[in-house]
Formats: C-alpha cells, sequence, structure tokens
C-alpha cells in the first residue's frame, strides 16, 4: 500500500533543507526522523534558524525554548503544531 506524500511535510522537509543548507535531499527526511542526536543531528545554531525558517515560511510563531523543544521533535511534530496554529491562530 502506498500512501501519498503530505504537502505539508513534504514542505517543511524542503524548508529544513534550504534553511539548514542540509547535504541531503528532503526525500531523504522521514516524518518521524529525530532532527535532534541520532536523527539529523541538528544543534542548538540549528534551532534558530529552523525556528527563523518556519516563522517565515509557515506564519508559526515558536515563543519558547520548552515549546521549541516538543515542537521541533520531527517533521511530523512540526506539521502538527502548523496545522494547530492553522486551525486556532491564537493558541
Amino acid at each position: 500500500m502506498t500512501t501519498t506524500p503530505d504537502p505539508l511535510k513534504t514542505e517543511i522537509k524542503h524548508a529544513i533543507v534550504r534553511s539548514l543548507r542540509l547535504p541531503i535531499g528532503a526525500d531523504e527526511i522521514g516524518d518521524d526522523t529525530p532532527l535532534f542526536g541520532e536523527g539529523l543531528g541538528l544543534d542548538s545554531i540549528d534551532v534558530l534558524e529552523l525556528v527563523l525558517e518556519l516563522e517565515r515560511s509557515f506564519g508559526v510563531l515558536i515563543g519558547d525554548e520548552e515549546v521549541g523543544r516538543e515542537v521541533l521533535r520531527s517533521v511530523d511534530t512540526i506539521a502538527a503544531f502548523i496545522r494547530k496554529h492553522r486551525a486556532n491562530p491564537s493558541a
């Protein structure tokens, strides 16, 4: 069974690769691949770049470090955050 790629998750992956100038293709990032540690191995400098890119590309605001830690775990968690924000912009 093949599943249709989620356009939002595809867009997020492209944003990650573009903003961090990663030497991999967006299609090489799994939806649930950890962005830090054993996954993509991003670091604290990457966090800042990624937060700015998400704000610029998707209009979401990651207000503090605790929220960022939850949201920036994987493409899945970023997509869920963006969808929640779009459904309820004041949240």
